[in-house]
């Protein structure tokens, strides 16, 4: 029989401690485990929440990373929960930058780099980027387009450019990742560049740069007069 998490203890039901005690008193854990809602026949709600965590680093930044597919394909989580939990997270994110009294400013290639080094830099598979920056440089969004192998059938300007339009973006610059910590362009980095620059100038949405993160280090296409 599936465990439910009001048939376990108080002290084991997050839910009910979330109603009683607030939000702020429950671990990260506990909180996840609302989101699951139910575990399976082996293990609990907060116990699926503790394994997830536990499996890419207790950090939600770790977790906040991983797509909703890979979430998908841990026990006792499956589609419906992993897309709750990703759509939570970036409601989280959204609202910690809406909370910041002054947008990041992108004054050179090296922001863009500190901005995304935290998230990037380690990464096992390849994620790319969309700045979308108002008329001041200031950073709108950040939107993630896909994750996976970089080339130019798979980065369409369709899907580069539609969340940039609709935050009425005054340009982007576009990042990725070399998981292989060597930053230096391939030649599909520089077939998408292309593209898409080519796309920005036809909807006079310019792209100001890309710039490829590795291990300590980046090559951005602005730089290396590669635009």
């Amino acid at each position: 029989m599936v465990s439910r998490i009001f048939e376990t203890p108080f002290a084991d039901r997050p839910r009910e401690r979330l109603l009683a005690l607030g939000a702020a008193a429950l671990t990260s854990a506990e909180l996840l485990a609302i989101l699951i809602g139910t575990g399976t026949s082996g293990a609990s709600a907060p116990e699926v929440a503790a394994a997830l965590l536990a499996q890419g680093g207790p950090d939600l930044a770790r977790l906040a990373g991983r797509s909703a597919a890979e979430l998908a394909a841990v026990q006792g989580i499956g589609h419906a929960k992993a897309t709750r939990i990703v759509a939570a997270l970036e409601l989280g994110r959204r609202l910690l930058e809406e909370g910041r009294p002054d947008r990041t400013r992108i004054r050179s290639p090296a922001d863009v780099y500190r901005w995304f080094a935290p998230r990037l830099a380690d990464l096992a598979a390849e994620e790319f980027h969309v700045l979308a920056l108002d008329s001041q440089s200031g950073v709108l969004r950040d939107l993630l387009v896909t994750r996976g192998i970089l080339n130019s059938s798979l980065v369409h300007p369709r899907e580069v450019f539609r969340g940039a339009i609709a935050e009425a973006a005054a340009g982007i610059i576009v990042v990725h990742n070399h998981p292989s910590g060597d930053p230096t362009p391939s030649a599909d980095d520089r077939a998408v560049t292309r593209q898409l620059v080519e796309a920005g100038r036809v909807l006079d949405l310019p792209v100001y740069d890309h710039v490829v993160v590795g291990a300590n280090r980046y090559v951005s296409f602005a730089e290396a007069g590669l635009l």
